[in-house]
């Protein structure tokens, strides 16, 4: 054993052992210092560089489809609701239709509405001693022609309907 540890003695200090471990290191070292500086370099590579320029441009392609889409989505669910109302309306007008036909309401609303009395009633007017104090905020409406006041009230009926 002793001759092979001098031969690994001798080898070890061999000029040209030292030449081959030192270039080892320093291959080592080179190896080192290339993967630190390739990790340290951008990590934007020409792939990724490429899956972020189609992304970029599927975002801007798809951005105004989807604006679109958003808002014709909002326009369906407001159609819908003014349908619903459309319909309640609907059903409203088919109620009021039905209790037109009974001839006991249509007499209750003449009376309330037209002041009409069967042949033998007497009809008794209550004058309100305060109403001359609360008279029509609109009084240039008594000083223009009838038909002006009348198509007033009719715009006034067609306004507040819608």
């Amino acid at each position: 054993m002793a001759k092979g540890a001098k031969v690994k003695d001798r080898d070890r200090f061999s000029t040209a052992a030292r030449i081959k471990v030192l270039g080892e290191q320093t291959a080592a070292r080179v190896y080192r210092s290339q993967t630190k500086r390739q990790a340290r370099r951008s990590r934007l590579t020409g792939r990724a560089a490429l899956l972020v320029l189609v992304l970029c441009s599927l975002v801007v392609a798809l951005a105004y489809p989807m604006r679109q889409y958003v808002s014709q989505r909002a326009d369906i669910s407001d159609q819908q609701r003014k349908a619903a109302a459309a319909q309640k309306a609907v059903e409203q007008l088919r109620d009021e239709k039905a209790r037109l036909q009974d001839d006991a309401y249509i007499k209750r609303l003449a009376r309330e509405h037209l002041h009409m009395q069967f042949p033998g009633e007497t009809g008794f007017t209550v004058v309100d001693p305060d109403a001359a104090k609360n008279r029509r905020a609109d009084k240039g409406a008594t000083s223009r022609a009838w038909h002006s006041n009348l198509w007033d009230g009719v715009d006034k009926a067609d306004r507040s309907a819608n």
